[in-house]
């Protein structure tokens, strides 16, 4: 029996995710033939190609002159003609950047010069811009995938799988399904790992079984998990969709037991941790030991991955010396194949992790590797250090830690000579009251001190915090911007997030300790992936959220921060990368000296044309649009089509007022005065795609 396990959008395309290689690894050790393939750099390679965004610029074009002959645009119809009027003088540029976009992350010399780097993820965020509005509603980057109804219901995920919605359709008619079929697979097997990926996912699995119906299609991972396991009965059934069956919680002896059921025609509902369905129950799965002994797992197997495909110059491997969180208290943390919290913490044996780091390093070329965990202890980073050291093992790493007294100087100097480039640190909060209510077991001081001793040894300090914290005030928000201002010199880069519930988070599982009124689903939302709550009383005013952004927005001048996956976030390859080159420092080096963030392709002259209708007032309509979700999710507390038909249809319409606007690439349509003389009756736009031509 042959499987192929396909890791779907939306993620990171600049180096493969640990998931499949671990599956990969583990199936092959135990004679099952696997095909491996990394769908997400694959497709987003696909669709981020000159022709695929020039098919797009005339989609725009097209569409942007359907809606400026109506009469009159409605509530939806005004968002999406925003959305075209935004991304046009984008869609001229990048069909003719993006190549040399893709070919600037891909070779040494253009990666590490800063303006060309910049350069390049200006024109890669401007094509996903076009990819954005011409699938209007939809919203897509390398970690997100959102429409307004998406995974709600199974009508509305087969909706969003239609291929004028999903822009990766033909990666998966005329590349996926052809490969799978010339490889004759039995199985199917899709790995779920982030919220982004269950959408396309579905969208894949829906296909090949309409291309395929003889091939059984599972899915498992983190994202498919902590979905499924919340749900039971005819609504499990509902949610596993195209899908013949799921695997929950860790996959590896999950998955190798389908695989011998479905070999030796064995029921399934036998198979532990196996979703599937049931004639009088809906859908069920045998609960099981859900964790793996990770001592005895072999380490990740890259074989048959596109290695020279991903978008960066040199191979960053992850690699899971641990897994699970050590600490496993956080209050807001629900992360990984566990019902709540985080999973169990388990470690490798030292011996092996340095003899599989030295077999990957010498076959794939490369001494890059992100340790992928979700937090390793303190004590075992630095007694792997020293294994390295006394190995002579010569690579160069990152990882996530939690910030602990134990990181001593000397520890900390440890973990540079064995190849630390850069420690992501939980940092949270910098207020003692909402690290107390999180549960961190880090004081403030504490952290300080690591930040000091990482800086002092040359390691890259990066702070992942949040605000909004449950019962955080205004003065302990600013608190934690504070802490990163008074450590400009020494932090390499941050984040600042806003909390957000998730369901198998002790705060979603106790909210009365933590200043919540109460938490709700919506009705409508059958996957049931959207958890609401209300505070008992407000934390802060909206004033003061406007001021901590304020704020946050000023502190971040000091650093050249970028979004994932790009240098200059937390935890990417490519800031690993340029850590090693550049230093620790990189990041603030760059702020001070200011980057050209230049989309490629930009015409010399800016395209002019007239509109029917005013841009700026169809923007408005997004204003609309959030009082009309606020009423869906506070008042009404449900969700789907027809309740926001009946609130959309009482927006007002949009009456045409020609405007003449200029369009460039990554700026705002600007308005600009007519000749006397222009006269624009019912006259269709200006073309794009002609103006190119001429």
């Amino acid at each position: 029996m042959r499987i192929a396990l396909v890791y779907p959008p939306t993620c990171d395309p600049t180096a493969p995710y640990l998931a499949v290689p671990m599956l990969t690894g583990f199936l092959r050790a135990n004679g099952v033939d696997v095909l491996p393939i990394d769908a997400n750099v694959e497709a987003f390679d696909a669709l981020l190609t000159p022709n695929a965004l020039g098919a797009l610029r005339d989609r725009l074009e097209t569409r942007l002159a359907e809606l400026d002959q109506k009469p009159a645009l409605a509530h939806a119809e005004q968002l999406e003609y925003a959305a075209l009027v935004r991304a046009r003088g984008d869609a001229q540029a990048v069909p003719h950047g993006i190549a040399r976009a893709k070919a600037t992350f891909r070779d040494e010399a253009a990666f590490h010069d800063p303006d060309a780097y910049a350069c390049a993820v200006a024109t890669v965020e401007a094509a996903l811009r076009v990819v954005s509005a011409t699938h209007y509603p939809l919203h897509i980057d390398f970690t997100a995938y959102r429409t307004p109804f998406g995974l709600t219901t199974m009508d509305e995920v087969e909706r969003a799988s239609r291929p004028g919605a999903d822009p990766f359709d033909d990666y998966v008619m005329t590349s996926l399904i052809p490969r799978l079929r010339e490889a004759k697979v039995d199985v199917v097997g899709l790995s779920v790992c982030f919220p982004g990926q269950l959408q396309p996912a579905y969208a894949f699995a829906l296909k090949i079984k309409r291309e395929l119906p003889h091939v059984h299609v599972t899915c498992g991972g983190p994202g498919i998990t902590q979905m499924l396991i919340r749900l039971a009965g005819h609504r499990l059934a509902r949610a596993l969709g195209p899908f013949d069956s799921a695997c929950v919680f860790e996959g590896e002896h999950t998955l190798l037991g389908l695989v011998r059921a479905l070999e030796a025609k064995t029921p399934l509902r036998e198979c532990n941790n196996v979703v599937v369905r049931d004639k009088l129950m809906g859908a069920r799965w045998l609960s099981g030991h859900g964790m793996e002994d990770l001592k005895v797992l072999p380490p990740p197997d890259f074989d048959g991955l596109p290695l020279a495909t991903y978008f960066a110059p040199r191979l960053v491997l992850p690699y899971d010396p641990t897994r699970g969180c050590y600490w496993g208290k956080c209050t807001f943390c629900h992360y990984g194949l566990a019902e709540v919290g985080t999973a169990a913490y388990r470690e490798r044996e030292l011996a092996g992790v340095v003899d599989h780091l030295r077999a990957l390093s010498e076959k794939h070329g490369t001494r890059y590797f992100y340790f992928s965990q979700d937090s390793v202890a303190p004590k075992t980073i630095v007694k792997l250090s020293q294994a390295i050291v006394d190995a002579g093992l010569d690579i160069r790493w990152a990882t996530d830690l939690k910030p602990e007294k134990y990181l001593t100087q000397e520890r900390a100097d440890v973990l540079r000579k064995a190849g630390a480039v850069a420690c992501a640190l939980g940092v949270e909060s910098g207020s003692p009251r909402v690290l107390e209510l999180i549960d961190k077991g880090a004081p403030v001081e504490v952290v300080s001190t690591v930040v000091d001793h990482l800086a002092a040894a040359g390691i890259a300090a990066e702070a992942m915090c949040f605000t909004d914290f449950p019962t955080e005030t205004r003065d302990e928000a600013v608190a934690t911007l504070d802490f990163l201002g008074d450590r400009s010199d020494r932090l390499a880069v941050y984040i600042v997030g806003e909390f957000g519930l998730t369901h198998g988070s002790l705060v979603a599982q106790s909210p009365e300790r933590f200043g919540i009124r109460e938490t709700w689903e919506l009705e409508g939302d059958h996957l049931g992936l959207g958890i609401f709550f209300a505070p008992e009383h407000p934390w802060k005013t909206d004033d003061e959220r406007a001021d901590v952004n304020e704020q946050l927005d000023e502190l971040s001048t000091a650093w050249a921060l970028r979004t994932y996956p790009w240098a200059g976030a937390v935890s990417t390859a490519h800031t690993v990368l340029y850590y090693d080159r550049h230093g620790a420092s990189v990041f603030r080096d760059l702020a001070a000296r200011g980057l050209r963030e230049e989309i490629l392709g930009t015409p010399k002259k800016p395209l002019v044309a007239d509109l029917r209708f005013d841009p700026r007032a169809a923007s408005r309509a997004e204003e609309r649009e959030g009082a009309i979700w606020s009423t869906l999710v506070n008042d009404q507390r449900r969700i789907g089509r027809a309740p926001y038909e009946e609130l959309a249809n009482r927006a007002p319409a949009l009456r045409p007022k020609p405007v003449r606007i200029a369009f460039m690439a990554g700026e705002e349509p600007t308005p600009i005065a007519r000749p006397k003389s222009a006269k624009v009756r019912g006259r269709r736009p200006s073309h794009a795609s002609n103006a190119t031509r001429s």
